[in-house]
């Protein structure tokens, strides 16, 4: 399969919350999103963001650096949100049932590095980046599989 990218500029936190929202519109069960970047970079606004857009009742949407995985039930099905930054090894991951979420819930994945073989094909990969102002961000995406190409035909306009 082609590699595809593409690369979204945004100016505040504010444009970062209605991009994630807009992408939570687009994602179905079975759907896997890798969020990479340095600390600080944004990838938990970006989760956060992105799963308080879908639930149907407000709640508090917490880091998951210490609980490793948090999950939702939102109105496009259940949400793993997980940090893998503290793992050291993909046997620790697979003890998550991380890798079975990947098949029945949206799965936002910090520090996907971590999974080594076990990160899917079939994953949109987001690497945020810091812009040219102090709540700028880049955000390049990278994708193999076509459901992404049509998901994401709203932010190639």
């Amino acid at each position: 399969m082609p590699a595809h990218h593409l690369s979204i500029s945004v100016s505040s936190a504010v444009e970062m919350t209605r991009l994630a929202a807009l992408l939570a519109t687009k994602l179905a069960p079975g759907d896997v999103i890798l969020l990479t970047g340095d600390v600080g970079s944004g990838k938990t606004h970006f989760a956060r963001s992105l799963i308080q857009s879908v639930l149907e009742q407000p709640e508090d949407v917490p880091s998951p650096t210490f609980t490793l995985v948090q999950t939702y039930d939102t109105q496009v099905g259940e949400i793993w949100h997980a940090d893998l930054y503290r793992l050291t090894s993909v046997f620790e991951v697979e003890e998550l049932g991380l890798i079975d979420a990947f098949d029945t819930s949206v799965c936002l994945v910090e520090w996907p590095d971590r999974l080594g073989p076990l990160t899917p094909a079939n994953a949109l990969s987001i690497t945020l980046t810091p812009g040219d102002a102090d709540n700028a961000r880049q955000l390049m995406m990278h994708w193999e599989d076509p459901k992404w190409t049509n998901k994401l035909g709203a932010f190639q306009a």
